[in-house]
């Protein structure tokens, strides 16, 4: 019998990630032949269970597949929006994998936006123990003094929490504005734009252009790429490594 936690089963059939499949077990939404599971422990048999997510049948995939996109401005970094604004899976047409987004890019933000139906790496990229550094160019209002650049450094106090210290380099001053690139681990809630507020130099504009080894090299505005074998050798070999320095610390 091949047995996996029931989460990761799902995250594998693409319906959300690890951490947001555990979500939808709590939440009471899963059942396993016929019964509700509310317990994050349950092991199942993706070959003979029968596994429904909110009342539909899920078909676990055996074929881990991995994309990225440019994700323009006013648009939602997740599978579904109950208000309809277009989300990331409408600038994926022709794939048929059941695929998810791996954290957060604001409504407001572009850039690079990995998905896959892969749930250990997509936790590893997620989750900020495994600190995978994540860089956006920023143009905010202003012009930062050193001390204010020095904050960012050091961890910014945000209300919910302090923030892992960021590194920040200056790329350009413009008429009114500054241009430079940020590069933090983790992924708060509207993280970047929190954290410039919080030096009093609002984001005029936000991108994403790299996730560890992924960037948006040859990618438009709106376009997405299935990765190269050679890409996902890379991919998988970053993973392993994040995930071998987090247990050497734990």
């Amino acid at each position: 019998m091949n047995q996996e936690r029931l989460q990761k089963v799902m995250a594998r059939s693409g319906v959300a990630s690890r951490r947001g499949s555990e979500e939808l077990i709590l939440a009471g939404k899963v059942e396993v032949n016929g019964k509700v599971v509310t317990t994050l422990g349950v092991k199942v048999d993706p070959t003979r269970d029968r596994i429904r997510v909110n009342g539909k049948l899920i078909k676990p995939s055996s074929k881990n597949v991995y994309y990225l996109l440019h994700k323009p401005t006013n648009v939602i970094s997740s599978c579904h929006d109950p208000q309809g604004r277009p989300t990331v899976l409408d600038f994926l047409p022709g794939v048929k994998e059941r695929i998810y987004p791996v954290g957060r890019l604001d409504y407001d933000s572009e850039g690079l936006v990995f998905l896959t139906n892969d749930g250990d790496t997509a936790l590893i990229f997620s989750h900020p123990r495994y600190q995978v550094p994540k860089s956006y160019l920023v143009q905010m209002q202003g012009f930062p003094s050193a001390g204010a650049l020095r904050r960012l450094g050091e961890g910014i106090r945000l209300s919910d929490g302090w923030t892992a210290p960021a590194k920040a380099k200056v790329i350009e001053r413009l008429a009114g504005s500054t241009l430079l690139v940020l590069e933090i681990h983790e992924g708060k809630n509207r993280q970047i734009r929190r954290m410039c507020d919080a030096i009093g130099h609002p984001v005029i504009s936000l991108k994403r252009f790299r996730m560890g080894p992924l960037d948006l090299e040859g990618l438009g505005l709106g376009e997405f790429r299935r990765l190269e074998p050679r890409e996902i050798r890379d991919l998988l070999a970053f993973a392993s490594k994040a995930k071998a320095a987090v247990d050497r610390r734990e």
